[in-house]
């Protein structure tokens, strides 16, 4: 099974490179280089966000067309991704993914009790809110030249990934989904508990030692919670292609 997986803000698809040590012979992994970053990087930022959808589904369009057993996993920014990205696939008439992973992140459209428009503060100010979330060394921000790109990046991929409030009646996910958070972040129960109100399948939730960034801390734990969610998904198409044999 093809896992796609889309990175958070300011993130590159090596941010998956380590997974490789720990995932299942049944899983590949397709991690995602968005626009603007990793090999990359002399490409625009996307302006919206539907330019992000387009240009994501423009990448593995071919591959989902082909493949009727496919995953996604999402970390935050790319959480959002995944989500708007099988609603799109959905009503474009093709097959969804077979599950989705969604990693720190709470339900769409709820917002949370204190959630910041972070790409709004001033420059300082947001550079202190980025320390404060974790997961970008104290060092990057002391190297100008990086500085010069990251930060612009950076702060567009917050504007992306900012949520937006609508009353738009919710589209149910024909799946089951699965939700992982670090037992430190900062979500309200509302933000965690309505995720299970997009699903017409079941909502199984994780939560792993850390912050907003335990994926880079906990990889063997996330990696194998993978693995056995992906192998209880496998059971029943390897018992129906075994009874054709």
């Amino acid at each position: 099974m093809k896992l796609f997986c889309f990175p958070y803000a300011g993130g590159s698809s090596a941010i998956f490179n380590r997974w490789k040590s720990y995932i299942g012979h049944e899983i590949e992994i397709r991690a995602i280089e968005l626009a603007g970053r990793g090999k990359r990087i002399h490409e625009a930022h996307y302006n919206t966000f539907d330019e992000a959808i387009n240009d994501v589904l423009k990448l593995i369009n071919d591959e989902i067309k082909s493949d009727s057993g496919y995953a996604f996993f999402g970390h935050s920014m790319g959480a959002k991704i995944a989500y708007e990205l099988t609603q799109r696939i959905l009503d474009e008439g093709y097959q969804g993914p077979k599950h989705i992973f969604f990693s720190g992140r709470g339900a769409p459209y709820i917002k949370g009790k204190d959630e910041k428009d972070y790409h709004k503060l001033p420059d300082e100010e947001f550079k202190d809110e980025i320390l404060n979330l974790g997961g970008t060394p104290k060092e990057f921000f002391e190297h100008p030249e990086l500085l010069e790109v990251f930060l612009p990046l950076l702060k567009n991929d917050f504007k992306l990934a900012a949520r937006d409030i609508v009353e738009n009646e919710i589209k149910l996910l024909p799946c089951d989904i699965t939700v992982f958070l670090g037992k430190d972040e900062e979500l309200t129960p509302e933000q965690i508990d309505g995720w299970k109100n997009y699903t017409s399948g079941n909502c199984t939730v994780h939560y792993f030692n850390g912050g907003h960034f335990f994926i880079n801390e906990k990889i063997q734990e996330v990696v194998q919670t993978i693995n056995n969610t992906v192998q209880l998904i496998r059971k029943p198409f390897d018992a129906m292609s075994s009874s054709y044999k």
